[in-house]
């Protein structure tokens, strides 16, 4: 058969390719479609002064309830890693009753509920009169106050975030530590390191990359779950919006402007989370988000 022959026929001889038709896509965004703007009728329908939320952002007393918030979530989280990291060595020790004690301790405050641990934390001058921490061989006192000056409603509600917290977060730095090679530290120990310098130096920022995204999202918890501290009268953002609501009267609109604040703290958080992600991964190969941007517009132009 003459060459020509075969080349003219080769591409006759190529399965045609048929793009097959996903109908269930199709139908599925359009119902998705249909219930997104069924609820946007709804919403606008609805007996909401829209026009009244941005006034109720700037409120002195919603501006109070965001700090509160964020300081709570804050103080919280930090006490909560630091007893957490404490708590998960104290799991991997040699000592059984370090082990036994750090497993009651997460044991306890995994079991209670967080609103059951704010509440006793709040009453805690029921049982204990004063604070009292005496000097020794003077006779004197470094601190003798009433429970209630020193347990105030804000610190009620940030030992119970805290304290809660650190059980969670015990078990995830346990996880991180486990998470690291036994053999790094055993050639961390053969060229002289010390315990506390492995730690430190070797398993600690292998470990992060394991520990900071539920880090992260435990934090997001934690700032929504400052609402619970409304309930003993701390001036969160639930406790600024019933507020408000109690000389107007309009509650959607004041629980509208205290969510919108939520989402703004939760959306700086996550981003956050997203950055300090990207430090410990150690990824710097990977492109961030507007270079990837730029790398689709170079690449469409030059298309």
């Amino acid at each position: 058969m003459p060459e020509a022959d075969l080349t003219t026929r080769a591409p006759d001889t190529e399965l045609p390719i048929v793009r097959l038709r996903h109908w269930g896509r199709w139908v599925s965004a359009v119902i998705i479609l249909a219930l997104l703007a069924g609820l946007g009728i709804v919403l606008a329908q609805a007996k909401i002064f829209y026009d009244t939320v941005p006034e109720f952002l700037w409120y002195h007393v919603m501006a109070v309830g965001l700090l509160n918030t964020v300081l709570l979530a804050v103080i919280a989280q930090a006490v909560a890693i630091v007893i957490g990291v404490v708590i998960a060595l104290m799991r991997r020790s040699a000592n059984p009753v370090a082990r036994v004690v750090a497993a009651v301790y997460i044991w306890l405050f995994r079991g209670l509920p967080v609103l059951l641990q704010i509440l006793i934390w709040f009453n805690l001058a029921l049982v204990f009169e004063f604070v009292s921490i005496p000097l020794p061989f003077t006779g004197g006192y470094l601190i003798h106050e009433p429970t209630n000056v020193i347990v105030s409603a804000f610190v009620a509600a940030l030992l119970g975030l805290a304290l809660n917290e650190s059980a969670y977060m015990a078990e995830i730095v346990r996880a991180g530590l486990n998470s690291v090679d036994r053999g790094q530290t055993e050639a961390a120990k053969s060229v002289g390191m010390t315990p506390a310098t492995t730690l430190r130096r070797i398993v600690l920022p292998q470990a992060m990359r394991v520990i900071i995204p539920p880090t992260g999202n435990d934090f997001i918890n934690m700032l929504k779950g400052t609402s619970m501290a409304s309930v003993i009268g701390v001036t969160e953002l639930i406790h600024a919006a019933n507020n408000i609501s109690s000389n107007n009267l309009l509650v959607m609109e004041t629980l509208l402007a205290a969510a919108i604040w939520y989402m703004v703290v939760v959306t700086v958080a996550s981003v956050g989370q997203h950055y300090l992600e990207r430090a410990f991964a150690g990824d710097s190969a990977a492109p961030r988000p507007w270079s990837r941007v730029g790398r689709t517009l170079t690449t469409w132009r030059r298309a």
